[in-house]
């Protein structure tokens, strides 16, 4: 591991102080996970591979800073990619359950590894299109994978009724820039936070998660 990549973990360590010996065990695993699949398939920007831990694992638990998983609580992830936020979520949330999909199946091959060779057993990667997942789950979380209007249509038929969380049930997405537009059918269900707010680093000046009640 490089000594920036031990710096950007370090710096969650310290954001979450929480974490048990094993989580941090899984999360430094992490580094040569994604850079042996890296080489093989771009999974991650080649230029992006050394600030794994700030740019995607950190990003992906900004989603903890606003909605704290109860123990039972279901989530699917969607257009995971690689494994993202679903995977760190999962480190951090081992007694609640995630689906990762991806409608590209070398992604999912790669997610799917990496749950492996972590020992993650409350974590399942499937290669399916969201249209086609008739679950219910408590929230649905996603990276930048579309407009918020188009992925609220696709998975409101998957958000369960039966609330668990503080938050209710909803979607929990990490976005940027300019999202009023996208938003405003949703400004009496929806809520912003900016991840600057949590996290110091420079690439999160932009960064947001955002929430819509469904």
């Amino acid at each position: 591991m490089t000594e920036t990549a031990r710096q950007q973990l370090q710096a969650i360590y310290e954001l979450f102080p929480q974490l048990t010996d094993k989580q941090r065990e899984q999360l430094e695993a992490l580094d040569a996970l994604y850079r042996d699949w890296n080489a093989k398939i771009n999974v991650i920007s080649r230029k992006d591979i050394d600030n794994l831990y700030s740019h995607h694992v950190l990003h992906s638990l900004g989603i903890a800073k606003v909605a704290n998983f109860r123990p039972g609580t279901s989530i699917m992830d969607v257009g995971t990619g690689g494994g993202f936020p679903g995977i760190p979520l999962a480190i951090l949330y081992p007694e609640c359950r995630f689906l990762l999909v991806d409608s590209i199946g070398k992604k999912i091959r790669v997610a799917s590894d990496v749950i492996e060779q972590l020992g993650l057993t409350n974590v399942k990667a499937v290669h399916r299109n969201v249209m086609e997942e008739k679950g219910k789950y408590d929230f649905v979380v996603s990276r930048a994978v579309m407009d918020t209007r188009d992925l609220v249509r696709l998975v409101k038929k998957n958000v369960s009724r039966e609330q668990h969380n503080a938050l209710p049930n909803g979607l929990i997405c990490l976005k940027g820039g300019d999202l009023a537009t996208e938003l405003a059918p949703f400004k009496n269900t929806s809520e912003i936070w900016n991840l600057s707010d949590f996290f110091s680093d420079d690439f999160f000046e932009t960064k947001q998660v955002i929430y819509v009640q469904l």
